[in-house]
């Protein structure tokens, strides 16, 4: 039999995989989740039918979500995660020395049950055996709220603003995010695509600016998210992420990584012209 899967990027464009075989298919009370093997690609777990992540390009997407911010941070060493239930992010963190607490906050105990089942490769630190690491399954809205001025950075790991994400991407959130961080912390978030979603890029910025003095988007590239090209949200209390990065400080605190560098932590902030404009004041 051949079976493709394929999401629908607009309505005259999508992208397709060959599917292998079905690993799992099952409804929570937020969403439906399943995970398959593709040829190309290795095993894929999607949300209500979009890919979230890819072994095989899972890679790009938690560096950049997790090494910009601790990078520029002189010292990270409280970070929560909201969402991010697949571990990328939070196995991301814990490779910096200087973390002592990672906490991930999601609100799917299904997504972190099977993502520790069928994608180990991102799941190795949430398994409940790393000591830095603490998994509290729950509300991020509620859970931050509970916690003022406790992270140096909060890394938003949404689904697109559908579903039970749509509330991480309102002003509102963005201001209990920035009185859930320390006086200098940062948060960063996946803010989409520049060539498919300018209009949530446009409003999410603007929210962004209302509640931090630093916004900034960065970008980088991966292959199964719609257009390839993806974006991210920085926001910041005292840190910008180019002057006050530390190229030295990254290389000596570095370890290997397949995407992220210290020359490419610059460039990603370059920003296309289309791209900038779509998040102009």
């Amino acid at each position: 039999m051949d079976l493709w899967y394929t999401e629908k990027h607009s309505d005259n464009v999508g992208i397709s995989l060959r599917i292998k075989q079905s690993l799992y298919s099952g409804r929570s009370d937020y969403q439906q989740l399943d995970i398959v093997e593709t040829l190309d690609y290795g095993r894929m777990m999607l949300l209500d039918g979009l890919v979230m992540v890819t072994e095989r390009d899972e890679f790009v997407y938690h560096e950049m979500i997790a090494h910009p911010a601790l990078f520029t941070h002189p010292a990270p060493q409280k970070v929560l995660v909201i969402g991010g239930g697949d571990g990328g992010s939070i196995r991301e963190i814990v490779r910096h020395p200087e973390v002592e607490l990672a906490v991930l906050c999601e609100i799917d105990a299904l997504v972190i049950e099977k993502a520790i089942e069928f994608l180990p490769s991102m799941a190795t630190a949430i398994d409940g055996t790393h000591p830095k690491v603490q998994v509290q399954v729950a509300d991020g809205l509620a859970y931050i709220k509970e916690h003022p001025a406790s992270f140096d950075l909060i890394l938003v790991d949404s689904t697109d603003p559908i579903g039970p994400a749509v509330g991480l991407f309102e002003e509102s959130f963005y201001q209990l995010v920035h009185s859930a961080l320390k006086v200098d912390g940062i948060m960063v978030a996946q803010s989409e695509s520049p060539f498919y979603h300018a209009e949530i890029q446009k409003s999410m910025f603007a929210n962004l600016r209302k509640a931090f003095p630093i916004v900034e988007m960065y970008q980088a590239f991966v292959p199964t998210y719609p257009s390839g090209l993806w974006s991210f949200a920085f926001a910041s209390k005292q840190y910008q992420p180019l002057a006050d990065f530390a190229a030295a400080r990254a290389v000596e605190r570095s370890f290997p990584t397949r995407y992220y560098n210290p020359n490419l932590h610059r460039g990603a902030f370059m920003l296309p012209t289309f791209a900038r404009d779509n998040i102009a004041p």
